[in-house]
C-alpha cells in the first residue's frame, strides 16, 4: 500500500475511518470523503502523516454532483489506484412500515452512489491498465434478515452489478472486490434509518458486541492485497453465507430466530 493513491468514502466514521488510519500508517496517499467536512478534518488530524491526506467532502445522495467530485478527486494526485466505497446508511425497520421515500434513499446512497463514483474512476484505471475498486457490502448482501429489507436490497444490488462488471472487464489488472462485514462495532446502528427516515439513535446489542472496526479494516486491506473477489468479515455470523448455500432449508429456519438487533 506504500504510495498507493486511495480514495475512501464514508471516511468520517466506522469502517471507513479505521481504513484511513491503517492505510495512512501503511504509507498510502489518501483522499477521504463523506458528507461531514468537520469530521473529515478530525480524522485527518488523527493521522500520523497528515500531508498525504486530502479532504474532499461529498454527499452520495446527491447523484448529480458525484461525477464532478470524481473529477476533483482524480485531479488531486493525477490518478486513483484504489477506490474504497465505504459510505452508506443502514436500516432498522420492518418492510411494511417503511415509507417508499426512505427505501429509495438506501438505493440512492448505498447502490447508485457507489456505481456512479466507480464508473467515473474506472476509465482512468483501464487506461493505466491497473486499479482496484472495493465495495463495502454486508453479510446481508448475501442473505436477508428482519429490519433490513431495503438495506439488504441495496447491498444485494451491489453484488449483481459489480460481479457482472468484473466479468465484462475481464482484466486481471483491474481488481473488483466486495467486502461483506457482519457485526462491526461502529455507529452504524445509531445512524440507521427507521421507518420514517429518522435515525434510530441507539446502539444494537449485536453491534456493541461486534468486531472492532480496526480489525475489520485490517482484514479488508489484506483481502485487497490478496486480490480476493469477495471477503466475509466478522464472527460466527459469517457462517451464514455457507449455511445458506449448503443447507438452505435449515438456514431459512435459523435466520428467523436469529437476533439481529
Amino acid at each position: 500500500m506504500n504510495n498507493k493513491i486511495v480514495w475512501i468514502t464514508g471516511a468520517s466514521s466506522g469502517i471507513g475511518e479505521a481504513l484511513v488510519y491503517e492505510l495512512n500508517t501503511a504509507g498510502a496517499k489518501l483522499i477521504i470523503s463523506s458528507r461531514n467536512r468537520d469530521e473529515l478534518f478530525r480524522v485527518k488530524q488523527k493521522c500520523r502523516n497528515q500531508i498525504d491526506v486530502h479532504v474532499l467532502s461529498l454527499d452520495l445522495e446527491d447523484s448529480e454532483s458525484l461525477p464532478t467530485k470524481a473529477t476533483e478527486a482524480l485531479r488531486i494526485y493525477g490518478h486513483i489506484d484504489i477506490l474504497i466505497n465505504s459510505g452508506g446508511i443502514s436500516q432498522r425497520a420492518l418492510a411494511l412500515e417503511t415509507d417508499l421515500k426512505t427505501e429509495q434513499r438506501f438505493m440512492d446512497i448505498n447502490f447508485w452512489g457507489t456505481v456512479i463514483l466507480s464508473k467515473a474512476v474506472l476509465p482512468q484505471m483501464i487506461k493505466r491498465n491497473t486499479g482496484t475498486i472495493v465495495c463495502v457490502s454486508s453479510l446481508v448482501g448475501k442473505f436477508g434478515t428482519r429490519f433490513r429489507s431495503a438495506y439488504s436490497a441495496s447491498k444485494h444490488a451491489l453484488h449483481g452489478y459489480f460481479e457482472s462488471l468484473r466479468i465484462e472487464l475481464d482484466n486481471p489488472n483491474i481488481h473488483i472486490m466486495l467486502a461483506c462485514p457482519g457485526f462491526i462495532k461502529t455507529k452504524v446502528t445509531i445512524n440507521a434509518l427507521t421507518a420514517d427516515g429518522s435515525a434510530q439513535g441507539t446502539m444494537d446489542t449485536a453491534q456493541e458486541n461486534g468486531m472492532a472496526p480496526e480489525e475489520c479494516a485490517k482484514q479488508i486491506i489484506k483481502a485487497i492485497e490478496q486480490k480476493k473477489d469477495e471477503v466475509y468479515i466478522g464472527g460466527k455470523e459469517t457462517k451464514g453465507v455457507l449455511l445458506k448455500r449448503l443447507f438452505p432449508s435449515y438456514f431459512s429456519k435459523m435466520i428467523k430466530k436469529a437476533k439481529v438487533t
